[in-house]
């Protein structure tokens, strides 16, 4: 019944045992992963582990580190995947003023445009957003003040406050397993407020391993750690956690999949 609701299994870091890790992560009982391809190149990969996995769902966007590889034309490149019965969210899509790594005007003009377009074809965003959470929170109202945005917090990664103004807005937020580190006290306080009902656990793996295998490559069943970790913080059981989490999976991201059972 676990849940990865965010990893990265079309990367090169899993070329060589991707389909024992996916074996496994299976054994371990992960039910639904959700893999998201964060540029181009990513794409066709996604497309054939959906196909190939049945567990496996599928997200495709320009990560704000590739804003500058974002126009019209790669909107219309990407619409054809996004219509996948199998894929079931635009992103992951934001701000990064952390790195840096695209101008932050490309960064902004990126997240606007991809927004629209998952209005536009009902899909679910997956928002990145990392040292940017006016900008984000800005971003998302100016949206969602012309027609609705739904969508998850991806990587939570902020304050309370921060995660009150979300939730107001009708966001998921999804933590990963840096919610096991030490020195952690502003999100383990926003985890205690978040409602049972918009909590989503993920990986982001092969980055951000959760205790106690922090450096090495993370795994989309380590995804256990966080939730039995979010379990202890909320005072419930780790499986009456993760019944939560993949409800509300469910209700995010395949509320409109038809593609088979679920």
């Amino acid at each position: 019944m676990f849940v990865d609701s965010h990893c990265h299994l079309e990367m090169d870091d899993f070329n060589k045992d991707r389909a024992a890790i996916i074996d496994k992560s299976l054994i371990e009982g992960l039910t639904y992963i959700l893999t998201v391809g964060t540029e181009e190149k990513y794409f066709d990969k996604v497309l054939e582990l959906v196909n190939t996995f049945p567990p496996i769902y599928g997200a495709i966007g320009i990560h704000p580190h590739n804003s500058t590889d974002y126009n019209a034309d790669m909107g219309k490149k990407m619409t054809p995947y996004l219509k996948h019965a199998k894929i079931v969210a635009l992103g992951e899509i934001g701000l990064d003023f952390f790195r840096n790594h695209s101008p932050r005007n490309a960064q902004v003009r990126a997240f606007q445009d991809q927004i629209e377009l998952a209005k536009e074809l009902g899909l679910p965003i997956i928002v990145h957003s990392r040292e940017s959470k006016e900008e984000t929170l800005s971003i998302l109202k100016e949206s969602a003040d012309r027609s609705p945005v739904k969508g998850v917090i991806h990587c939570f990664s902020y304050d309370l406050e921060t995660a009150k103004k979300f939730l107001d807005m009708g966001f998921y937020i999804s933590i990963p397993g840096t919610i096991t580190y030490g020195n952690n006290n502003p999100l383990t306080e926003a985890v205690k407020y978040i409602p049972l009902s918009r909590l989503l656990a993920e990986t982001d793996a092969p980055f951000l391993t959760p205790q106690p295998h922090r450096g090495k490559r993370n795994m989309p069943y380590f995804v256990k750690i966080t939730i039995n970790r979010l379990a202890l913080i909320k005072d419930i059981t780790t499986d009456s956690m993760a019944a939560h989490i993949q409800q509300n999976f469910r209700s995010l991201f395949l509320g409109a999949y038809t593609g088979g059972a679920q």
